[in-house]
C-alpha cells in the first residue's frame, strides 16, 4: 500500500480534498500516526541540523525561523522547535481543525510561545509567510497539480543560505507477511498496486496538473537552489506491535478500503474486512505477526 491515503505521517491538505475530508475526525488519527513515526522524524531532524551546520557554519542556533508547510496536527512542528531551539516555527496548513490541534499540542509541550500557525493553501496562500532559514514540507506537495512550481514557490521564501527539505517518495509501508493464512498470499503487493492506481488518478484530476517526471532534485535545481542532497530514513517497528501501533495499522487498512477498495477483487476485500475487524481472530489488532516497516525519502537543497 502506498503512503498516499491520508492516514500516514504526512499531511495531505491541498484544496482539492480539504472540502471533502472531516479533519476533526481525521486529526487524532494523523496525530497518532505522526507520533509513531517520531523515531524516523528525529533522525531527519538530526540530519537537517548537520546540513545547516555545514552550509551556514553557525550551527542549529543560527536557524531563527522554520516553516512547516503542510504541518497537519503539528507533531513535526514541535519536534523541529526542539531541534532548532532558537527558532520560531510556523505551522502552515489548509485545515483549520488541524492547526487547532497544532496549537494545543505546542501548548501542552511548553512550546506555545515559539510555535505559531498560518492558515493557507499550498502554494497559493504562502505570500504572507515571509522568509525562513529552514522550510520543511512532508507529503503535501504531491497534492499540488504543478509540483515544480510549488517547490519554486517554497524556495522563494528561503533566506540566503537557508535550506528547503521536501519529504516525498520512499517505500510503501509493510505490515504483513506474504502469506497471512487468510485469503490469497501477496495481499500487501496487491494493495500497493491499487494504491498506486488510485494515486495516479488523483494526481491526474488535480487542477493545473503538470505531466512532469517526479524528479525532486531537478525541481530543487530548477528553483535556483544548490548542493542538493537526498537521503532515506527507515522506521522499523518489529512484531509484536504495541496496541497503539496495531490500531494505526487497522486504521490504514480501513482507510485503504474506503479509498481504493473498488480496485481490488471481492476476495481481497473480504480479507481486508477480516483484518480490520477487531473481533476477528485474524484481525490485525489480534495477530502476533503484524509489524510496521517503512522508508521516507527527503530531498534538500539550499539557497545561495
Amino acid at each position: 500500500m502506498t503512503d498516499h491515503d491520508g492516514t500516514g505521517p504526512g499531511h495531505h491538505h491541498a484544496r482539492h480534498d480539504s472540502a471533502q475530508i472531516d479533519w476533526e475526525a481525521l486529526g487524532p488519527i494523523l496525530e497518532r500516526g505522526a507520533e509513531l513515526h517520531t523515531p524516523l522524524h528525529e533522525q531527519i531532524a538530526a540530519w537537517l541540523r548537520e546540513l545547516l551546520t555545514g552550509v551556514a557554519g553557525t550551527g542549529p542556533d543560527g536557524v531563527r525561523r522554520v516553516l512547516d508547510v503542510g504541518s497537519g496536527p503539528g507533531v513535526v512542528s514541535c519536534l523541529l522547535a526542539r531541534a532548532f531551539p532558537a527558532a520560531e516555527v510556523v505551522a502552515v496548513d489548509a485545515a483549520g481543525a488541524l492547526l487547532e490541534r497544532a496549537r494545543a499540542r505546542a501548548g501542552r509541550l511548553g512550546l506555545g510561545d515559539r510555535i505559531h500557525t498560518h492558515h493557507a493553501e499550498v502554494p497559493d496562500g504562502l505570500d504572507a509567510l515571509g522568509g525562513a532559514d529552514l522550510i520543511w514540507s512532508s507529503r503535501a506537495l504531491h497534492h499540488v497539480g504543478d509540483q515544480r512550481a510549488a517547490v519554486a514557490a517554497l524556495a522563494g521564501h528561503l533566506r540566503p543560505g537557508g535550506l528547503l527539505a521536501v519529504c516525498e517518495g520512499g517505500l510503501a509501508p509493510r505490515y504483513l507477511p506474504r502469506d497471512i493464512g487468510v485469503g490469497r498470499p501477496g495481499l500487501q503487493s496487491r494493495l500497493d498496486a491499487a494504491g498506486e492506481e488510485w494515486f495516479t488518478a488523483m494526481r491526474t484530476a488535480l487542477p493545473d496538473a503538470a505531466d512532469d517526471i517526479e524528479d525532486w532534485p531537478a525541481f530543487l535545481a530548477d528553483a535556483g537552489l544548490r548542493t542538493p542532497r537526498t537521503r532515506s530514513f527507515l522506521l522499523d517497528l518489529p512484531a509484536p506491535l504495541s496496541a497503539e501501533a496495531r490500531g494505526y495499522v487497522q486504521t490504514r487498512l480501513t482507510r485503504s478500503v474506503d479509498l481504493y477498495g473498488d480496485l481490488l477483487d471481492a476476495d481481497d476485500r473480504t480479507t481486508l474486512a477480516r483484518l480490520a475487524d477487531p473481533d476477528d481472530p485474524a484481525g490485525v489488532t489480534r495477530r502476533p505477526d503484524v509489524f510496521l516497516l517503512s522508508a521516507q525519502t527527503v530531498h534538500t537543497a539550499c539557497a545561495r
